[in-house]
This record gives structure tokens, C-alpha cells and sequence, in this order.
């Protein structure tokens, strides 16, 4: 049976957006392309971003600048999931206080909760006493008086909800800190953890698949960030696809633990519409186990995985193993030398990190 496009079968897509769509003010090749092919298929595809500070209207005028076409109902924030999840938790119209960007006020106006800002709590008395909870997100101009009025407040009992805890954020300049940095300094003041809306944590997910109109198992998850975007999809039960145009490389991929590794890999969006050509893996010393795609048997401690017209073979024990990967097309030898990694880990051949030799050989293929 021919390979079918990577999308058959799904109803929508659950795509992040730096890494995957743009790097910072710049496009990822065939992003765009792929993504308006997808609602031209009949696809949801909502936009799932930890960025908490920018509402979803910029997210979209962001977008079409870089040709990519969609709506606000489309981008789900992870202030949006932890306006969401505060609302389940509180009476309608309760005053949270709102610490970061403009999305997170706006998230929680539109979840039927008050906002207010550090300095309305400063200002006034009466307004302290009707915080009832705090939704902390990243904001440029974050400052230290807002720390300690979201420190405050939490102490004083309200319900603390962090809208993700990501320690850096990329920028234009390097790697500078993230809002789970901001947390963190709230954290070590109250002695307490905050409930998380944001990836890896499921929520965020939950909400695309609702708006999209599907169950979770429906949509397909993309991302290039192992430990947010593929755990996330993960711990929702979400299928996912992990694309080599951002973070995370064949190196972290072959390193990963179960709860990181992705369902599929794909080079870049392209992928989607794409035979995809799975992945067939044997091990030496399993029982029914010893040939691959009715090729020769696999030998001595050999693990072997077959993609398309790849084969990738992890020969030996411990840090002198090592990994060689024949035949077939980039992305098909990258699947293979993964998927042989991950079974030489899982059958306690290797363990982490992964011999000197296999790292060199994976660099090697790494098409970044």
C-alpha cells in the first residue's frame, strides 16, 4: 500500500507559531504555503502560542504579514487557557489581577472575569480586597513592583495561575528570560506553586481541540520544542509532529524520553501533504524480531530501523556503540536513525548521554 499524506485522517492541526510558522520577524520556508493548503483541505488549523503578552488579533496581523491567512477564533493563547481555567474555578465578574502583556488583561475581560493592574492594587485598598485570584503571564515591561503585588496577593490567599513557565524566551538580541523566571521570583516568595495553563501542560491543547470542533485525538500537534510543544501534545493524548526548522535538532530527538518523542518528523511543514514513509525497527535477541522490511536479519547486537530506502544501524554496547545510516532521502534517514536510537535506548543498549560516535553521526545528518 502506497505511504498516505501525513494529514489524512486528522480534522484539524494544532500548530505552533515560532519555530514552525516564523523565527522571530522572519518566515519559515514553506510555511505559509502548507498552512493555506490545509484550510484549503477543509482543516482547523488553530494557532497555539506560550507568548501570553501579545492578544490574539496581533498574533493574526503577524501572521498575514508573513502570508499566512486566519482569524482570532484560530490563535489560543496561554493567557486565554489560564483566563479559562480561572473562570471554571470563580464567579463570574471576580477581580483577578492581570501581571504581564495586554493579552493577559484582555484573555481574562473575555473569559467574563475583572482585571485589574499592580497599580490599581496600589492605589487602592478596596480593589486588594477583591483579588481573588492572579493570572501571571510575560509582558516587556514586566517590573519588580508587579512581582510583588502578584507575591502579595497569593500570600494573601488569591488562586495563582501562571499561564506558562518557560524559563527564556528567543529574541531579535539572544536568549533572554522567560516569564517561568518571573514565576520562579513570585514562587520563592509565596513558598507556593502556581497551577499552569501554558505547554507542556494539557490545557492549552484542550482548548484548540474545543474551538476546532473535535476531540483531542482528532487534531495532529506541530512543534520544533520537545519539552513544550511535543510533551504537551503528549500529556493531552495528541498525536503529534515534530519539524526540524526550529529548537530542537536530531540530537535532542534521539535523546529524548518517551514523554518527549514525537508521533511523526517531518523536515518542515511540507510534510503534511507528503507520503510519509513510517518506520520499521528490529532488534537483535527479540523473538520475531530479527528482519525488517524482508531484508537480511539483523545481526549480533544490532538494532536496525528502515525508512523508505534508509536504513540506520546502531551496532554495539555502551559508549563504544555506534550509529551508520545508509540509502534514502534526508528525511527518511533522519526517521531511521532516531527511531534506531530509541530502540537501543529502550532495550538498555545505550543510555544518555548517547556515545560520542552516535552524536557525531547524528550532527552529521542534522539538515538545520
Amino acid at each position: 500500500m502506497p505511504d498516505r499524506p501525513l494529514v489524512d485522517g486528522f480534522r484539524g492541526l494544532v500548530v505552533d507559531l515560532d519555530g514552525v510558522v516564523y523565527r522571530g520577524p522572519d518566515p519559515v520556508a514553506h510555511a505559509a504555503d502548507a498552512l493555506d493548503a490545509a484550510v484549503a483541505d477543509g482543516l482547523q488549523v488553530m494557532y497555539a502560542t506560550n507568548n501570553a503578552g501579545r492578544p490574539a488579533d496581533a498574533v493574526v496581523e503577524h501572521l498575514a504579514e508573513l502570508g499566512v491567512h486566519t482569524n482570532a477564533d484560530h490563535v489560543v493563547t496561554s493567557a486565554q487557557a489560564g483566563a479559562a481555567l480561572l473562570a471554571e474555578q470563580l464567579d463570574p465578574g471576580s477581580t483577578v489581577l492581570a501581571i504581564g502583556g495586554p493579552g493577559v488583561a484582555i484573555a481574562l475581560r473575555q473569559a467574563g472575569l475583572d482585571p485589574v493592574s499592580p497599580q490599581d492594587r496600589i492605589d487602592d485598598p478596596a480593589v486588594a480586597g477583591r483579588v481573588v485570584a492572579v493570572l501571571q503571564g510575560y509582558g516587556t515591561e514586566l517590573s519588580w513592583s508587579d512581582l510583588k503585588e502578584a507575591a502579595y496577593a497569593v500570600a494573601a490567599g488569591a488562586t495563582w495561575m501562571a499561564t506558562n513557565v518557560d524559563l527564556t524566551i528567543p529574541t531579535e538580541r539572544g536568549i533572554a528570560p522567560g516569564n517561568g523566571s518571573a514565576v520562579q521570583a513570585v514562587g520563592n516568595a509565596v513558598q507556593r506553586e502556581p497551577q499552569v495553563a501554558g505547554k507542556p501542560h494539557p490545557p492549552l491543547y484542550l482548548m484548540c481541540a474545543e474551538r476546532a470542533g473535535g476531540e483531542v485525538t482528532s487534531m495532529l500537534a506541530i512543534g520544533d520544542r520537545l519539552d513544550t510543544d511535543i510533551e504537551g501534545a503528549n500529556a493531552a493524548g495528541m498525536q503529534s509532529l515534530h519539524v526540524l526548522t526550529g529548537v530542537d535538532g536530531l540530537v535532542a530527538l534521539a535523546s529524548a524520553d518517551e514523554q518527549l518523542r514525537p508521533t511523526y518528523l517531518g523536515l518542515d511543514l511540507r510534510a503534511l501533504r507528503e507520503p510519509y514513509a513510517g518506520v520499521e525497527v528490529a532488534v537483535s535477541g527479540r523473538a520475531g524480531k530479527d528482519s525488517v522490511d524482508g531484508r537480511d536479519s539483523v545481526d549480533g547486537d544490532d538494532v536496525v530501523a528502515v525508512c523508505g530506502d534508509a536504513r540506520a544501524t546502531v551496532s554495539g554496547r555502551g559508549d563504544d556503540a555506534t550509529l551508520v545510516v545508509d540509502g534514502g532521502a534526508v528525511v527518511e534517514r533522519a526517521r531511521a536513525a532516531v527511531a534506531a536510537t530509541w530502540a537501543a535506548r529502550d532495550d538498555g543498549r545505550i543510555g544518555i548521554p548517547l556515545p560520542a560516535p552516535m552524536l557525531e553521526a547524528l550532527d552529521a545528518l542534522d539538515p538545520r
